[in-house]
């Protein structure tokens, strides 16, 4: 049986980086980054005024009082027609380039504009100006030829106002993955469907797509399977024109756990078969020649679980995304915790940023089928295999949920 780690590795080693397509900056949201990209520009291109005031030389302003005489008036998107000379002032908006001569932004709260003898004066009243007030020097957020966005980024929306500014029109992105869910037994009814004796609602598969696209991949909801050889046989025939796809029950070793055997018989080779986990223990992954394919085990928080360790991870790892295996965090516990496990465990918890740092409380979870306890959740400790009392304000290693609230 594999470590996790070892099951993690062994997904990076047959998995590689998908595919690459060109997509509109309109329809690149979500997607991930397939080269890496550098600024044609300063921004800002030019010096200017971060406020609606005057541009002056802050040694006129030295003491924080002076009375200058207002030369002209510069908006955003003009340039000053004069430079500016000792005893003068320009009247700036917000963005617009600082005039030649000045050096400093007085704001315009600070001011009071008077007319003497066909001259417009500026009254100032303020604190010392000083080189530099209240304006930001060309190239300050970023020089032209830096790197400002590696390849491997998802891009969300300040991602792509910044590859607006840099007339990035046009990105080369990972195509997305398509990944097919589909959920396998008996028992299982569709959700709009009132369960009779000995069945249940087929939570696992909006589960297990949400998931999906929650990680910028498209699903494809294959529906259920029933435990018979020929039912399964064709649902996996279908879900093998996906990139990936995820079998949810029939894998652990039982009489009716025939995903193994089908998947077989479908031209998918197995890579390994149970990983020691809780829950997730009979995880199964294999590769076909145009499919990956993990067999995830039915009770939903194992499914959950192995999704976000190990499915995940191809996902990153098919976008190029590095590392592409999971990143913890460290927290302390909220409260004392005794663990009792023979298998290292990945148990919901419930973290929270506090001024002394992160902190995570463990929810109130009875095992592998108790998804209503995940709800409360928004990430998972991993505690080691072993029986434990952990004290509160312990440091442990906890794993964030994709868009944990």
């Amino acid at each position: 049986m594999l470590t996790v780690v070892e099951a993690l590795d062994a997904i990076t080693s047959v998995v590689a980086p998908g595919p690459v397509e060109s997509v509109p900056l309109a329809e690149a949201l979500g997607r991930v980054l397939a080269e890496r990209v550098d600024s044609d520009i300063d921004s800002p291109p030019f010096d200017k005024s971060l406020m609606d005031g005057f541009a002056v030389r802050a040694t006129d302003v030295a003491t924080g009082t002076a009375r200058l005489v207002v030369v002209e008036e510069v908006t955003a998107g003009e340039v000053a027609e004069k430079s500016l000379e000792t005893g003068q002032a320009i009247q700036i908006m917000t963005g617009a380039p600082i005039p030649d001569g000045a050096d400093a932004v007085v704001r315009i709260e600070d001011t009071e504009v008077e007319i003497d003898q066909q001259q417009t004066l500026v009254r100032i009243d303020t604190r010392p100006v000083t080189t530099g007030q209240d304006m930001i020097q060309q190239g300050t957020s970023m020089r032209r030829g830096d790197t400002v966005m590696p390849a491997g980024r998802r891009l969300r929306p300040q991602e792509l106002g910044l590859l607006a500014e840099l007339g990035q029109h046009t990105l080369s992105v990972h195509r997305q993955v398509t990944v097919g869910v589909l959920a396998t037994g008996d028992e299982l009814v569709a959700i709009d469907r009132q369960p009779q004796a000995g069945q249940i609602r087929n939570s696992n598969e909006s589960m297990l797509a949400a998931q999906v696209r929650a990680s910028g991949a498209v699903a494809r909801e294959l529906g259920i399977a029933r435990d018979n050889p020929e039912d399964l046989a064709a649902k996996i025939r279908e879900g093998l024109d996906c990139d990936i796809l995820l079998l949810s029950g029939g894998v652990s070793a039982g009489r009716l756990d025939l995903v193994p055997e089908q998947l077989e018989a479908a031209g998918v080779t197995e890579v390994f078969h149970k990983v020691k986990l809780k829950p997730g223990k009979p995880l199964w992954f294999g590769t076909s020649k145009d499919a990956i394919v993990f067999g995830l085990p039915g009770n939903p928080v194992s499914s959950m679980v192995c999704f976000e360790l190990f499915v995940r991870t191809a996902l990153r790892r098919l976008a190029a995304t590095d590392p592409a295996t999971p990143c913890p965090t460290a927290a302390r516990l909220a409260c004392d915790f005794e663990f009792r496990g023979d298998r290292p465990t990945y148990f919901p918890g419930r973290l929270e940023n506090q001024p002394d740092g992160p902190r995570v409380t463990p929810v109130n979870w009875h095992g592998s089928s108790d998804l209503r306890s995940t709800a409360d959740a928004n990430s998972m400790i991993h505690f080691p295999a072993g029986n434990q009392l952990y004290q509160a304000r312990q440091w442990v290693e906890v794993h964030e949920w994709a868009g944990r609230a």
